[in-house]
Order: structure tokens, then sequence, then C-alpha cells
């Protein structure tokens, strides 16, 4: 979706405008794509703020790791943190290679150094070795941004979620964001930031999430927890929870299907969130900005109501 889409403003994250028209509301197709799904088949396309997006060097010098950068909000997160001046390292699975490389290739103008990591979070070994192979091939890190995760909808209850899904969807949207922070901590030094992509669902948790939303539910905790192991040594950890934002990871049985024409329309601005709308909250709680905010969860949700 380009931000001169004659369907809403032209505009970008710094100008005045009117959040409700900001971006049109979708009305996607009901669509399928296997999980983990490509951002590049998405119908319609989603603004990851390559035209949108407009840095001002508040990450200058930087060096992050973002897990699940390919596409959606981790997409979003790493092109806006090359536009501020940071070098980045994306994870992602190697069946979302092209949509790596559409990232990569979005800020290629910026300068800035972007590796790209391919492999599986599962995998207890890759979750130490990606975070070596990021800080050596970025001379070092002082950012990490956990995003990574799966969502799969159940529609039957939990009569229908079996051990297997559970166990996968713990393992990557939990465990994995223990492993790579562990190996990460090797690298960190104080003034560095930490910050970990929770949901509304660990707030208002569907039905059909369960597995899901209790993980986000684990996510905050974990953020809180670390928070003020790590405060004393001047390692900041936050979070950020997204409300409904349009991404590959809808259309990979991340939803009902039959859902998916009414996706974000819940919401106070009536419509779906855009990844690119997420992206400055990270910019935030990893800029020094934010040097005084820790354990804090940053609420991204379009208007829903949260604790």
């Amino acid at each position: 979706m380009s931000s001169q889409d004659s369907n809403h403003e032209t505009t970008d994250q710094l100008t005045f405008q009117n959040p409700v028209t900001r971006y049109p509301k979708i009305e996607p197709p009901e669509q399928h794509q296997p999980e983990p799904g490509l951002d590049a088949r998405l119908a319609p396309k989603a603004d990851l703020g390559a035209e949108s997006y407009r840095g001002t060097g508040r990450l200058q010098g930087r060096k992050a790791l973002i897990t699940g950068a390919d596409s959606g909000i981790g997409g979003a997160v790493a092109i806006a943190f090359a536009r501020e001046g940071a070098d980045v390292a994306l994870t992602y699975l190697p069946s979302e290679q092209e949509d790596a490389e559409a990232v990569r290739d979005a800020v290629k103008d910026t300068g800035r150094t972007i590796v790209l990591l391919p492999g599986d979070l599962a995998d207890r070994e890759f979750c130490v070795q990606v975070v070596d192979d990021a800080a050596k091939a970025l001379g070092g890190l002082d950012v990490l941004v956990n995003n990574a995760g799966r969502q799969i909808a159940v529609e039957g209850g939990l009569e229908e979620l079996t051990d297997e899904q559970v166990e996968d969807v713990f393992n990557v949207n939990i465990l994995a964001m223990f492993r790579v922070t562990r190996q990460a901590l090797k690298y960190l030094k104080p003034g560095s930031s930490i910050v970990n992509s929770t949901s509304i669902q660990a707030y208002d948790p569907s039905p059909e999430l369960l597995d899901y939303a209790s993980t986000k539910a684990a996510i905050n905790n974990f953020s809180k927890g670390l928070a003020e192991e790590l405060a004393p040594k001047g390692i900041r950890v936050n979070a950020v929870a997204p409300g409904p934002i349009w991404t590959p990871l809808q259309v990979s049985d991340g939803q009902p299907k039959e859902d998916l024409p009414e996706f974000g329309h819940s919401t106070g601005l009536g419509r779906a969130g855009q990844p690119t709308e997420l992206a400055p909250a990270y910019v935030f709680l990893a800029s020094s900005e934010s040097s005084y905010v820790i354990g804090e969860t940053l609420h991204v949700n379009g208007g829903r109501a949260t604790p």
C-alpha cells in the first residue's frame, strides 16, 4: 500500500492528520496462505513504511536485532530503525526470504547495514546462534526487539486445541524469547534497550486464540520482571501491545477466514491498523528519549479498551 494511494491521505508519520482517515477502512476478502504467510501475497497490501516512514536520526549508530522482521510489524520496525540511523539484523523463517529481501531493499537508500539471518526460533540452537551472528555482523548489539510469533485460530475451543499446537506456540512466542534475550545479555551494555511484542490479546483474549493469548500475557510478565532485574544495569525493557494490525499473520490461520472482511472494525477508529503505525512506538522505546521508561507496555490498538 503506497502512501500515495488515492483512497487515503498522503502522509508520513510526522504529518498532522486525522487518524480515522489516515488509512482506509479495509474489508479484506476471505483468503488463505499457508503458514507463515507472505506480505508479498497479502490482499490488500500492508503499509510497512517503505514510502510513508520518515526518519529523523533518533537511532543513529545503534545496532539492533529484530526477530520476525521480514513482514508485518517486524518488517515495519526494521524499516523505521534503518531510516532512523540504525544498523539492523533481521531474523525470519527461510520460507519468508522474499519478504525479507523486500524489507532490505526498501532501505538501501539509507546506507545502513542490513543483515538477513534466516532460521527457525523453535530451534534452541538457532536462538543462540542468531544472536552471536547478529552481534558479529553488526559489530555489537544494543537493541533487541523480540517480535516473532505464531498465531493459529482454533474455532472448536479448548477441546480442539492440541498439545502439539500449544507447545509449538509457546515455544516460538515465549520460550524463544527467554533464549534469545538470555544470549543477547552477553552483548547488551548500559544504555541498551529490549522491546518485546505482546498484544491486546493479553488483556482481551479471543476464545479461538487461547494459546496465543496466554503467551502474550506471559510476555507482559516476562517484560516487567526482566525490567526490574536489568534496570540497575542500565538496560531498559519495555513492551508494545498491538491491536488488530493487518499482516500476513491474519491470513495464515491467525483469524477465522469469515472474520477477515470485518477485521479491525471494532476499534475506536473503526479500522485495522497498518504495520507502520506501530513503528514509532518501537523507535521511542529503543531510543534514549525513553530513558526513564522501564517496564512499560505501550498500547497501539486504535482505541480498544485495556486495563
